[in-house]
């Protein structure tokens, strides 16, 4: 990332802005897992001059307004279920008395408007489906109107008789009649529209279409959609670009639109509808001000810079509660980035550095057959693979360090070392005898996202900034699996958003084993994949051993081996490694690893002496690191590629993700990528070799008991007792990493805290960051 202009600190995901009247300060709502707070900045110098923390369990979210006389402002809280209510004396801001919201629904009030007059609130509802009015002076809810799925905000017309709500789970925004309360029109546009903006002359509203990457723009007299804008960074470019938020210029001349997935403010001609230019700006850029003289860009990064290093916690020697401050998921801290508007020339070379940034330059949609030799990884899609069959393994929360630390190859940490060859026996060997992967990252902080990730080739707005609640203990249900699709699929289409989808389109056959199917069967959301998912096949569940998944799986390779035919792709689900912490009576940590070791060992044992281990690949890896220990960075995780052209024995430092391993799926059984992330990832050609070994693989039983349980003394047992154990990523990610750590390393002993080095150099506010000491260059 090269963020332009000045960088200031701000606070754990700021995901929503507003600007007061008088153009002098901008309120910033930071809405992540750990503390919540309303920021106030100060135009002239740049400076944060106020903060408001909210702990746990209150709440802020994606609304903050103004009052038309700036004399007041309301923010939205989402599963606090009220609206705060702030009086403004100068720049500063002074909490009363919340309007609160009836308790017998769960409205999850997210964006919001205010009347001209200020006397009423236009509310969306994101849990709902539907908007309320609320009289400001009684703090009554005068109606309550339904409206589309997961509604994100709603913008006032200009002359304040019709409410635009953006539908965030669809691809419409519902309009209602202010006077009559009735819903009178609903307008289709781009698919998950979140940001609304009014034109300067109020006869425009824009909408961003965050999984269409494209900006529909409604004319309000007509309320027919007069042109789609597209933010595509090339032509034929899939999704990926995130518009989430946008600034409309006092003149109404410029719109400045955040692509959150691009890490970039595209600059729009309003006149004629035309991008002039890009803006690099820091990690997941998500609100945008514009000052009143037009000069000036305030740019709010979700992600800043990354997690950074992390000198002041967690302190593992410290009993925590939920949720906990310091987890990878809230120590990427935001930013703010002041941009002087660049005038053609600058506008032009900030373009040419955001297309190098994302590699733009580099990639083309899909790159088709060209007809070359066969390979072992193909170079473009359609050019035949020696590899026919590909088995997916997605794993649950380890980090790089956790299980090869102290392999005696790789860039690994003994210190950090959980998982030896006692309990882990089979990792340790497949990466000894295949290939040693030491540079790969989960692209996700958690399993909301990781899943996603891990299938979809990106995670879309609606899950980023739905998960941290969540995870935050702010209310919420888990529904990034599947169980919510309208508003999870990462895809203009949302019946073609994963990679069984491309396959299904490919015609190419699959069969799943436990992804996307927490409960034993794939969501009705998924027809398509719950078609071809084994029902006997455990789903997530921390209770169920391995060894079970492992038998079931055996049991229908077998009816493969006997009809001589395999399915093309396999997904596996082997979710143990996530262990249960020191649960009293539960298995301990070793053993749950032991247990997910084994059943690993077994599958590849069984591939690998049938008929098909000539020509198949196994790919294995975390679905997130979940916040562990690694001396590189929390995200770093194990990977496996196993096959008769990764039986090497080597070390391949190459730097990878997530979506590389999805990138070289796609690549052998040939079809295209999802996204722009997995488009432009780099393929893991380096961990393969054209001439195969076809020596089988042994299992190895592990030293290490499967059936340990934990002690009633065990540490912190009381505290795993509190957590959520049942289903994986439902507890406490420091917690839980501590006492798997305290449980193996002992009870006194210290958790080193989890770290991130991918940052170059950044100045914030006049001040450098000390340079981390990483073994790669990263660049998001």
């Amino acid at each position: 990332m090269t963020p332009a202009g000045k960088q200031v600190k701000l606070g754990d995901k700021p995901f929503a802005s507003v600007m007061s009247p008088d153009g002098k300060t901008i309120l910033y709502a930071n809405s992540g897992t750990s503390i919540h707070s309303m920021m106030v900045v100060d135009v002239k110098s740049g400076e944060v001059i106020q903060t408001l923390e909210y702990k746990y369990p209150e709440s802020l979210t994606w609304g903050v307004t103004y009052s038309p006389d700036g004399k007041h402002v309301y923010a939205t809280t989402g599963g606090n279920q009220k609206i705060r209510v702030y009086d403004v004396e100068g720049q500063r801001l002074t909490e009363k008395q919340p309007i609160v919201l009836p308790k017998n629904v769960d409205f999850f009030p997210a964006g919001l408007d205010i009347s001209k007059d200020g006397k009423f609130l236009y509310v969306a509802n994101n849990l709902n489906d539907s908007m309320s009015i609320i009289d400001v002076q009684t703090g009554q809810v005068t109606k309550t109107i339904p409206v589309g799925h997961n509604p994100y905000t709603v913008k006032l017309s200009n002359d304040g008789g019709f409410a635009y709500v953006s539908n965030w789970g669809g691809n419409t925004v519902s309009v209602i009649d202010t006077v009559t309360g009735e819903a009178v029109d609903q307008i289709k546009v781009g698919s998950h529209p979140s940001a609304l903006k009014l034109s300067a002359n109020g006869k425009l509203m824009y909408v961003t279409n965050s999984d269409s990457d494209s900006i529909s723009v409604i004319d309000t007299e007509t309320r027919k959609v007069q042109q789609t804008i597209d933010l595509s960074p090339y032509k034929g470019a899939q999704e990926g670009s995130s518009p989430n938020a946008m600034a409309v210029s006092e003149d109404g001349e410029k719109l400045y639109v955040a692509n959150a997935g691009n890490n970039d403010v595209v600059v729009i001609d309003t006149k004629h509808g035309k991008i002039e230019g890009m803006i690099p700006t820091g990690w997941y850029p998500s609100a945008v001000e514009v000052s009143k003289d037009g000069e000036q860009l305030f740019v709010a990064n979700a992600k800043g810079f990354g997690a950074g290093p992390n000198p002041n916690g967690p302190d593992p020697t410290i009993k925590k509660t939920v949720p906990d401050d310091q987890k990878t998921s809230s120590m990427t801290k935001g930013t703010l980035s002041i941009i002087d508007v660049p005038d053609k020339g600058q506008l032009n070379k900030y373009t040419k550095q955001v297309v190098e940034n994302n590699g733009f330059n580099e990639r083309d949609k899909v790159r088709v057959s060209s007809n070359e030799a066969k390979q072992v990884i193909p170079r473009h899609v359609g050019d035949p693979s020696e590899i026919k069959h590909v088995i997916y393994i997605l794993k649950e929360n380890r980090t790089y360090d956790q299980v090869f630390g102290s392999l005696e190859k790789g860039n690994g940490d003994p210190s950090l070392n959980l998982f030896g060859d006692e309990s882990a026996p089979n990792h340790r060997e497949l990466a000894r005898q295949f290939s040693t992967i030491d540079n790969f990252y989960a692209d996700a902080d958690v399993s909301a996202d990781g899943w996603n990730w891990s299938t979809a080739a990106m995670a879309n707005s609606y899950t980023q900034k739905t998960w941290p609640h969540w995870y935050g203990g702010r209310a919420r249900d888990y529904d990034w699996e599947g169980e919510n699709k309208l508003s999870t699929a990462p895809s203009d289409n949302v019946d073609n958003a994963y990679l069984w989808d491309s396959l299904d389109q490919a015609g190419i056959d699959y069969r799943n084993y436990g992804f996307y199917a927490r409960n034993g069967i794939a969501p009705s959301t998924m027809p398509k994949l719950a078609a071809k998912t084994d029902a006997a096949y455990p789903g997530d569940g921390l209770h169920i051993k391995d060894q079970k998944r492992a038998d079931e799986w055996l049991r229908e390779f077998k009816t493969f081996e006997e009809a001589g035919k395999m399915p093309t792709v396999q997904f596996l689900r082997l979710p143990n490694d996530h262990t249960v912490g020191t649960s009293v009576g539960r298995p301990t940590a070793r053993a749950m690893m032991a247990d997910n070791d084994l059943a690993l060992g077994r599958i590849v044992e069984a591939v690998s002496n049938s008929e098909f281990w000539k020509d198949t690949a196994i790919f294995v890896t975390e679905d997130d690191a979940q916040n562990g220990s690694d001396h590189v960075d929390s995200h770093r995780t194990p990977a496996l590629v196993i096959s008769p052209y990764t039986q090497t024995g080597k070390v391949d430092s190459t730097f990878y993700t997530t979506t590389s391993m999805l990138r070289t799926m796609e690549l052998i059984v040939g079809v295209p990528p999802m996204t722009q992330f997995d488009a432009a990832a780099t393929p893991m050609v380096n961990s393969f070799t054209d001439k195969p070994n076809y020596k089988p693989y042994k299992a190895i039983v592990p030293k290490q008991s499967l059936d340990e349980l934990n002690p009633k003394n065990a540490p912190m047992a009381a505290e795993s007792a509190q957590m959520n154990l049942e289903v994986s990523d439902s507890a406490s990610e420091p917690l839980l990493n501590e006492a798997i750590w305290k449980s193996i390393k002992g009870a006194d002993s210290q958790m080193p805290e989890p770290k991130s080095n991918f940052r170059k150099p950044i100045q914030i506010n006049g001040a450098e960051e000390a340079e981390d000491k990483g073994t790669v260059n990263f660049k998001w």
